[in-house]
């Protein structure tokens, strides 16, 4: 069982940068992949990045590709999205996700464990 709670959303204007937290809890945090994905008012879900266990591989949306890293602390059980060059469309709910149930290069992949998410709003 993991349990993941999201901190460090918030409003920032476009261009700016902000640097979301998921505190994870359990075991078996240091073996298992991670990931954020978000969803806008009135759109489906969508995957953001992703990281292995180890944090050697990482895979990004297009979108957030070269301005977003993932990246992970197994000593502190946690995982960190530094969101840079922000812009309006990266407005959303932004969602921890843990334990990959397939092959975590697919960005259609479920996860099994779920944050609460945190709101990020960017402002044009």
């Amino acid at each position: 069982q993991v349990q993941l709670v999201e901190s460090g959303g918030g409003l920032v204007q476009a261009g700016g940068s902000l640097r979301l937290s998921c505190a994870a809890s359990g075991r078996t945090f240091n073996t298992i992949a991670m990931a954020w994905f978000r969803q806008a008012p009135g759109k489906e879900g969508e995957f953001v990045a992703t990281i292995s266990w180890n944090g050697g591989i990482t895979y990004y949306a297009d979108s957030v590709k070269g301005r977003f890293t993932i990246s992970r602390d197994n000593a502190k059980n946690a995982v960190y999205l530094q969101m840079n060059s922000l812009k309006p469309e990266d407005t959303a709910v932004y969602y921890c996700a843990a334990q990959a149930l397939g092959a975590m290069s697919n960005p259609s992949t479920r996860y099994a464990y779920w944050g609460q998410g945190t709101q990020v709003t960017v402002s044009s």
